[in-house]
């Protein structure tokens, strides 16, 4: 009896996803042409836990699961470690084999995480701004290959808020004042600004509801709870002017105006909440979950009143749906106690932003909140990546240990985990370890792990590239626990020069914690077998970026040799040491160019593209280029603190704008080595410095800082418009060969 209903079970779903259309086919036939009529594919109900599992009839091997989404999980599964096939953001199609490897042994898999989400906000700035549906079709097939049924889902949010604020009054000059443009739109998005960017042109809107409306349907198809931005009081600055609103001014967020808040608590706010969630609903349909981080990185404001506060949000919101569920981030302040703990559990998903690092959830750390989240279910989630800046980085023993202590005794409301990078394209092997711990119950070592991740990545057992990978994974994939900074380790040629370089960008954190001698080692080690794995384009991308970072590495050493050089007043050898540093940024660009995702041109092309005159093709490009350089204007750059916060190791990028600033600053000091060797007659009593003090005089025998305008050399590069490519030039494998031959020398 009990066969016979899982027999009709079997059937029922079978029927249902006819009926209800499969995603898996189109999945399949995208990876590889044909592919779909090598598998089959089963939706099988299973009460309690959700899975993936793997069998064989005759020459097909079967894939079944709860959801289209787990079945997506299952093929992916097969294909790493069946098939030795790795689908990665760098490459998302592959060679199948006329006949594929056969299932030898039933194999199942099973999660009570039952909830993946994915992005952060601003990964729809620093990653997607200019993404078009054939990347986004990518992206949410690779989303399906990982676990993820919940996603962030916030394009088009300005077209709603057009909309919005004209049935408002407000005229389209006002609104683009207020919205943001294409490259800065999550900043507007959390009330961090009004404008910068733009104005928005009508086309603009146009594109991005009709490519919204592609996303959600695609999610759908596969299963997947769209997470779509909620209201929680921000309006224009001027809205008290304007509206006659209540309103609390926001202040500035570096150097730039922020949105107006409208209290919950105002009696407007329900007014203007259902005017924002019917637009919402016109535009896109509901959904089950609404994003919403009121009060987004502010102290605590005694008069607000933070719980009645969120009772009115929650409250418009429900009225949208009754079942709706409120998600916020835990990142610093938020979700506030005196907001979110009398709210039902079943109404509220929190996401541990930076589990990884900064944990909130109660385990050990500089944001540890001793109760958690309380009753409230929560994500367990990996940032990684801050700025979408390049960089290998990863703490695979922390986020071991971390999720270990999540799903054990601080898992009581454990619901999921989450990606929540600030960009995306980077670091595949951390993306790849945190979509398997949901499903892998069985205890595993890091070492095993990436031998396995090793062999499906390049489709081979080569006892080189697993020393290679042993390697890094104990070094640079390895930040201890205590070092908190935020994402990569910065290359020395992304930062603006100065006599204590370090990091890049004013927010990194940056510690050092591995050996440069590591990366260079790995870099070695890919490099001695990189004939043998010409063409395969897993392991040329990471021999790039493998190569790369060991010559970002030894740059640093380098530079030291050259600072120290000029505080030794040893002009000759500056003159070297610092000539060598530029060659090698020159070399590094040079090495970069070799893949198209390393270069400029795939950013500001794609942005391009995005125009539908030149007009608008060049204001997307500025985006493009200003928010990868100076972020926003000389306040900002010079005093906002955003300056390079959004820094790319790029071809392009490097010799045309970082080499400028680093050959200016040798420029400099060059010359202010050459005047200190004329004689200055001040400093005999008769000059201008004749009544400075003993200590005055001594400071200024000290190596002197060179102070050069460097927005002004900066601005003038993000003005300009085109020469730069997304198609590679030259071969990977033999500039990467140059690039060790040179560091040898």
């Amino acid at each position: 009896m009990k066969s016979r209903l899982l027999m009709l079970a079997m059937v029922f779903f079978a029927m249902h996803g006819a009926l209800a259309g499969n995603p898996i086919t189109g999945l399949l036939e995208r990876i590889d042409a044909g592919a779909s009529r090598k598998f089959k594919v089963e939706l099988l109900k299973n009460d309690g836990k959700e899975f993936f599992e793997l069998d064989q009839q005759g020459a097909k091997v079967v894939v079944r699961g709860q959801s289209w989404v787990d079945v997506a999980v299952g093929i992916n599964w097969y294909l790493k470690y069946h098939a030795g096939i790795h689908l990665s953001w760098n490459q998302m199609q592959a060679k199948l084999p006329a006949v594929l490897p056969p299932v030898k042994k039933k194999e199942r898999h099973e999660t009570n995480l039952s909830l993946r989400y994915d992005f952060n906000y601003c990964t729809f700035s620093y990653s997607m701004a200019f993404w078009d549906w054939q990347r986004w079709e990518r992206e949410i097939d690779w989303m399906a290959l990982h676990g993820v049924n919940l996603p962030l889902a916030i394009v088009g949010e300005e077209c709603v808020w057009r909309n919005m604020l004209l049935k408002l009054g407000y005229m389209e000059e006002e609104i683009g004042k207020f919205i943001a443009g294409p490259a800065f739109l999550a900043w507007w998005e959390m009330n961090n600004l009004e404008g910068w960017g733009g104005p928005l042109p009508l086309s603009w809107y146009e594109r991005q509801e009709a490519l919204q409306k592609q996303i959600l349907k695609r999610m759908q198809e596969y299963g997947m709870h769209p997470v779509l931005p909620g209201y929680c009081g921000m309006m224009p600055h001027d809205a008290k002017e304007k509206l006659g609103l209540n309103v609390t001014d926001g202040g500035l967020w570096n150097g730039y105006q922020r949105p107006a808040n409208l209290l919950p608590t105002d009696p407007r706010f329900n007014e203007i909440a259902t005017l924002y969630y019917k637009e919402l609903t016109r535009l896109f349909g509901t959904s089950k979950y609404y994003s919403m981080d009121p009060f987004h990185e502010s102290n605590d404001d005694a008069a607000i009143d933070y719980d009645a506060a969120g009772k009115a949000m929650m409250k418009a919101m429900k009225a949208v749906r009754s079942d709706a569920v409120w998600v916020i981030q835990g990142w610093t302040e938020n979700p506030r106690p005196q907001m979110v703990d009398s709210m039902d559990p079943k109404d509220l998903l929190v996401l541990d932003l930076f589990s990884e690092c900064r944990p909130m959830f109660g385990i050990p750390s500089i944001w540890k909140r001793e109760e958690g989240y309380k009753q409230h279910p929560w994500l367990f989630c990996m940032l990684e990546n801050f700025g979408a800046n390049v960089g290998l980085h990863g703490r695979m023993d922390q986020l071991l240990a971390n999720f270990r202590m999540a799903s054990g005794e601080y898992g009581k409301h454990l619901k999921g985990i989450g990606f929540t990078m600030e960009g995306s394209e980077n670091n595949p092997v951390m993306f790849e370890l945190m979509s398997e711990l949901p499903w892998r119950q069985e205890p595993f070592t890091k070492k095993e792990w990436i031998g396995n991740y090793v062999k499906a990545r390049y489709g081979a057992d080569d006892p080189v590239l697993q020393a290679a990978w042993q390697l890094l994974s104990e070094s640079i994939y390895n930040c201890p626990a205590g070092n908190n900074q935020q994402g990569p380790h910065e290359s020395i040629f992304c930062g603006r020069p100065s006599l204590n370089n370090f990091q890049a960008s004013s927010w990194s954190k940056m510690k050092n914690y591995y050996d440069p001698a590591d990366t260079r080692r790995a870099a070695e080690l890919m490099v001695s077998v990189a004939d043998k794995y010409r063409g395969n384009n897993n392991f040329e991308y990471d021999l790039v970026d493998i190569c790369r970072q060991a010559l970002a590495d030894q740059a640093r050493v380098q530079y030291q040799h050259a600072i120290a050089d000029y505080k030794s007043f040893s002009r000759s050898a500056f003159a070297k040491s610092s000539q060598r540093f530029l060659d090698m940024l020159l070399l590094q660009d040079k090495l970069l160019g070799t893949r198209s995702e390393f270069r400029l041109g795939h950013w500001t092309e794609a942005a391009r593209r995005c125009g539908t005159s030149a007009a608008e093709e060049d204001q997307y490009e500025w985006n493009a280029r200003v928010q990868i350089t100076t972020w926003g204007n000389r306040t900002c750059a010079d005093t906002g603190g955003l300056r390079d916060y959004a820094h790319k190791e790029w071809q392009g990028l490097l010799k045309d704008f970082y080499y400028m600033r680093w050959k200016s600053y040798f420029d400099a000091l060059a010359q202010q080595m050459e005047e200190q060797t004329k004689p200055q007659p001040e400093l005999l009593g008769t000059g201008k410095n004749s009544n400075k003090t003993a200590s005055e005089l001594f400071s200024m025998a000290l190596p002197q800082e060179v102070k050069l305008d460097y927005y002004a050399m900066e601005e003038p590069w993000t003005l300009q418009h085109g020469g730069y490519s997304a198609t590679p030039e030259g071969s990977p494998v033999d500039v990467a060969k140059e690039v060790i031959a040179w560091l040898m020398q």
